[in-house]
């Protein structure tokens, strides 16, 4: 399907950027639960689990961390919602550096291993 093929092509940019994964956990919607995505798996060598139907826990970080990058959003469009792709850049920063207790550091920091800078730092060398 079209969005097998989406996920497929994502999960190719990831793994070109980021490396790959031991492991993928996933629902069990079909975008996942395909003949492209085994092959893909299969190819790169990545184990594919997926998630008990009707257990949310398995998937409670994620649904957190959805939460706050929807809180995020909403907090930054305000009225304008017409603007929300606008925005989204701006709500994905503040949600990548700021501190998440669960992790010890912030999503940015687990990624790239170094502090991000934010523009008031570099503005006034402050770093």
């Amino acid at each position: 399907t079209n969005d097998a093929r989406v996920v497929v092509k994502f999960l190719k940019s990831l793994f070109a950027r980021f490396g790959t994964p031991r492991s993928i956990i996933s629902d069990r919607g079909t975008h996942f639960c395909n003949d492209q995505f085994a092959k893909v798996m299969l190819k790169y060598r990545v184990t594919h689990r997926l998630s008990t139907a009707y257990h949310p826990q398995t998937s409670g970080q994620v649904e957190v961390s959805n939460r706050c990058l929807k809180r995020n959003i909403d907090r930054t469009i305000g009225e304008n919602h017409d603007s929300w792709s606008d925005k989204l850049d701006d709500a994905l920063w503040a949600f990548h550096t700021a501190f998440k207790t669960p992790i010890g550091c912030t999503p940015y920091k687990l990624v790239y291993e170094k502090a991000c800078h934010i523009p008031i730092e570099l503005e006034h060398k402050a770093y």
